[in-house]
């Protein structure tokens, strides 16, 4: 009940539930590399994923959850915050503004969107670029379907918009985590703010390279 009548839990759900999801996004980066290895790296590594069966579809109703938990509480943070005496805030702000910082609320419903979008387009796959079919080991043709994709330029566009959004949200978001756990002091600050830039930084390099890469035609079939 504390969660939803007390400020400081509800920063402690989207504190925690932030840290899965910066941790998911760490995994499906690895996972993202293997189409590197061309189309037998990453075919193989979706069959290995799909063979999984019912972990998969536990997995993902579990970052469902944990998604739909930290909007909800991002989102009624964020206006409880706007409406309330900045003398009354339960929690001292200890981070210093910055675009970022001032700007979550919206970085993180334009994620929002941007993950709608991505599930509907690879993992639902009915959006009109997506090419299916199978490779010569009868295996869901993974590298195809994203190579075809990434061959269209607006859609690289939103994909490294994406990714510019996901590091300003991150910059700050990663930092302002161990600050609502209790991790975070004058001592400190400085080294989560840079763990928060650097990582961020690894983000939107590792997931922008996929697509640029594939339009410039560096990474080929």
């Amino acid at each position: 009940m504390r969660l939803l009548s007390d400020s400081i839990g509800r920063k402690a759900v989207v504190a925690v539930t932030g840290l899965v999801m910066v941790l998911f996004v760490v995994v499906h980066l690895l996972g993202n590399t293997t189409i590197f290895a061309g189309p037998d790296g990453i075919n193989a590594y979706a069959e290995k994923l799909h063979g999984l069966g019912p972990f998969v579809w536990a997995f993902r109703a579990f970052m469902g959850v944990m998604l739909c938990l930290h909007v909800i509480f991002a989102v009624l943070l964020t206006l409880e915050n706007r409406s309330a005496n900045p003398d009354k805030y339960a929690v001292k702000k200890m981070l210093k503004a910055t675009f970022a910082s001032e700007t979550m609320i919206w970085t993180g419903l334009l994620l929002l969107a941007f993950i709608v979008y991505h599930l509907l387009q690879f993992t639902v796959r009915i959006t009109p670029d997506i090419v299916l079919g199978n490779d010569a080991k009868n295996r869901v043709d993974v590298f195809t379907m994203v190579f075809t994709s990434f061959r269209i330029t607006p859609i690289v566009l939103v994909y490294v918009a994406a990714m510019v959004t996901l590091f300003l949200h991150l910059s700050h978001g990663i930092q302002s985590i161990f600050q609502s756990i209790g991790m975070n002091n004058d001592k400190t600050m400085p080294q989560f703010g840079a763990l928060g830039k650097v990582l961020s930084a690894i983000f939107l390099v590792g997931y922008s390279a996929i697509p640029v890469l594939i339009l410039a035609g560096i990474l080929a079939k």
